[in-house]
């Protein structure tokens, strides 16, 4: 049995301790929302974080895992609030959708370790493949997350600052 901290919940679970990660997130937990892409760590569909780093899950074995803090595209908002993630909406960022959830959990690391990325962190950082070529838009959401002051933490306590959510919602539209 391997135990595993998975978006803060302690999970007890039966596999053997090579496989990788991806497949246990997926088959063994049922946690559908990371991707199987390419199995080579290519592609960055399976992206989650592991101690708030950005690690590719189809080449992670699970026994690397133990010990550590691992939070999935479930883990970053049970409602789909993360910033990053409203981002992505309001600015309609998904075509396809398939890489959507390793891209966003990339980005997401990106704006914890520079809140203000450039041009330049933003391509150093995003190596995530993308294969309808939503690139701008992922840039573009990349950079309003940061400059609306919502790349970090949570939506409620961005609202909780006093901004008026209508506010923000015409920022995006003139934005967009």
């Amino acid at each position: 049995m391997i135990q595993l901290n998975i978006n803060g919940q302690d999970q007890l679970i039966d596999v053997e301790p090579e496989m990788p990660l991806l497949w246990v997130l997926r088959d063994g937990l049922g946690m559908t929302g990371t991707k199987f892409g390419c199995g080579i760590a290519q592609c960055g569909a399976c992206t989650v974080h592991i101690n708030g780093q950005p690690v590719r899950s189809c080449s992670y074995p699970v026994s690397a895992a133990v010990g550590q803090k691992i939070v999935t595209i479930e883990g970053l908002s049970t409602d789909s609030t993360h910033p990053v993630q409203e981002a992505w909406l309001n600015l309609d960022v998904p075509q396809c959708g398939y890489c959507q959830s390793g891209q966003i959990m990339a980005a997401s690391a990106l704006l914890e370790r520079i809140p203000k990325p450039t041009d330049k962190d933003i391509d150093e950082a995003m190596t995530n493949i993308c294969r309808c070529g939503t690139y701008q838009r992922i840039r573009a959401a990349i950079h309003h997350a940061a400059e609306t002051g919502k790349g970090i933490g949570s939506v409620i306590h961005y609202l909780s600052d006093g901004v008026d959510s209508k506010s923000v919602d015409s920022e995006l539209i003139s934005n967009a």
